[in-house]
């Protein structure tokens, strides 16, 4: 990653703080793990926005940090990131909204998307791989607080749901287990 790179990723970041209570939720616990879906392909391009031009969907940005059992930031972990578009369909062929950037020295990622749309069978979600240096992938999926579907999606767990502000903005914290 070149050095412009990284100062727009660090620098153009919106983080949402987190209470003493939050990080007592996540501290010591990783992650829950959950399937990649048919869907993943490797090899996306290095970028922390995956909106397309022509994309007229609600704006989101969903930013946070990966860490350690301990609480403890890890820099430079890989994460990819995946999801449908504004009709509910992946793009099996093409890299549209789909992407991978590396955390920052502080463990922190930002990502600008779109609200991928719902599609039959499933909420609202974004799927991710997360991959500290030389250690294991987690790879799970983030949903949306309130959706309709939530319950009704096998798949859904609350402890994925991302934190979310006004103005199309989330956050949630990854915690990997050790390699």
């Amino acid at each position: 990653m070149t050095s412009i790179y990284r100062r727009r990723l660090v620098g153009a970041a919106f983080f949402l703080p987190l209470t003493h209570g939050a990080w007592a939720e996540v501290c010591g616990k990783p992650t829950a793990r959950q399937t990649e879906g048919p869907f993943f392909k490797p090899e996306s391009p290095q970028r922390i926005t995956l909106i397309e031009p022509a994309s007229r969907a609600p704006r989101l940005t969903v930013t946070g940090q990966v860490l350690d059992r301990d609480c403890k930031p890890v820099a430079n972990a890989l994460l990819d990131f995946w999801h449908a578009d504004e009709n509910g369909d992946y793009d099996t062929r093409g890299s549209r909204y789909r992407g991978h950037q590396f955390a920052d020295g502080e463990g922190r990622y930002r990502l600008e998307t779109i609200v991928p749309a719902v599609y039959p069978g499933r909420t609202r979600h974004i799927h991710v791989k997360v991959q500290p240096p030389g250690g294991r992938i987690l790879t799970t999926q983030l949903y949306f607080p309130g959706e309709p579907e939530n319950p009704r999606d096998g798949l859904f767990r609350a402890e994925l749901v991302m934190r979310m502000s006004g103005g199309g903005e989330g956050a949630y914290d990854f915690v990997v287990a050790p390699a």
